[in-house]
């Protein structure tokens, strides 16, 4: 009765086991990296047109903050590159650390978000 008893146990631990690992393989595996870059801008209103900008598929979550010229972006790799991101950033008007935006996109930004001169700086 005992070899009956520790068979029985062995079938337990068994299956406990490799029901532990189906549900184990079964969860989705998180693929979120979050990496943080300088972007220029100045304004509320900068802060809105990058974090629009970033708001494309694989990209989670984009938050801007104007007083320390950072974005925080949470993204899936496997989705989307770091250098996409930057010119994203950039298409809008911003110049990142690897990537500037072009002059004539800068030029029609709003007086208060032309950051390269620091004139606006005035304003506030």
């Amino acid at each position: 009765m005992k070899k009956t008893q520790l068979w029985g146990a062995v079938t337990i631990a068994l299956l406990t086991i490799l029901g532990v690992q189906a549900l184990m393989a079964q969860q989705p595996k998180s693929n979120k990296t979050t990496i943080q870059f300088t972007v220029h801008g100045n304004c509320g209103e900068c802060k809105e047109r990058i974090e629009e900008a970033l708001d494309k598929p694989g990209i989670y979550k984009a938050v801007y903050t104007p007083e320390t010229q950072k974005v925080l972006v949470t993204y899936n790799p496997s989705k989307i590159q770091i250098n996409q991101l930057h010119n994203l950033v950039a298409m809008v008007g911003h110049d990142t650390e690897l990537v500037k935006a072009s002059n004539l996109v800068y030029a029609n930004l709003p007086r208060c978000c032309q950051y390269r001169d620091r004139s606006c700086e005035d304003d506030f």
